[in-house]
């Protein structure tokens, strides 16, 4: 962290500087940090694995399916922006790890959306830890960051448990995974509300 000089009124103030030479009001706890830079990385592997889905449903004339999974895709490379964006606005280097090459083969829909599901849960745990860091190093910035984050993750596992509901109400039904296909071609996805 190096300092630049400014002078308000004839006096001089030091203004902290990240890495990228950024000015930052408040410097970054290492472990917040690290942990933001992790779940980045997490985001853009969700993305390549949502993208291996929406080929493997496309090379099954499964269009619905390989429609949702690939705005899916595109929605985690939204959010791992979002982290990015946050951590250049802190004064901090994006550092981009190497993303490990996704799954490419399953044996049924319903394995898909179970692994859907079961990374969604762990794109929300690591959400949560965040949020545990970030208080604990007394970061309102990160908190207030994560909080709209954490709340639209909630609802993405949401909306992956009732698709996972949906498809095991199936049963491997090819008719009744058509009427799937055919509203996630229209974007019919969320679950039912009763509010």
């Amino acid at each position: 962290m190096t300092h630049i000089a400014a002078t308000e009124g004839g006096m001089s103030q030091a203004i902290r500087t990240g890495p990228a030479g950024r000015a930052m009001a408040q410097p970054m706890d290492g472990e917040l940090l690290a942990g933001l830079q992790q779940h980045l990385t997490m985001e853009r592997q969700a993305s390549a694995a949502y993208w291996a889905l929406a080929l493997w449903f496309a090379e099954r004339e499964l269009r619905g399916f390989a429609h949702y999974l690939k705005q899916e895709s595109r929605d985690e490379l939204h959010h791992a922006g979002l982290f990015a964006d946050y951590l250049i606005a802190r004064g901090q280097t994006v550092d981009l790890e190497p993303l490990a090459a996704p799954r490419q083969d399953w044996s049924s829909v319903e394995e898909v959306f179970s692994g859907i599901f079961r990374m969604e849960a762990d794109v929300t745990a690591s959400l949560q830890q965040l949020y545990s860091q970030a208080e604990r190093a007394a970061d309102v910035r990160s908190t207030v960051f994560l909080d709209p984050i954490v709340q639209g993750q909630i609802a993405a596992e949401h909306q992956s448990a009732h698709l996972l509901g949906r498809i095991r109400f199936a049963q491997g039904n090819t008719a009744a995974l058509l009427v799937i296909d055919g509203e996630l071609s229209n974007d019919h996805n969320e679950p039912a509300s009763l509010a």
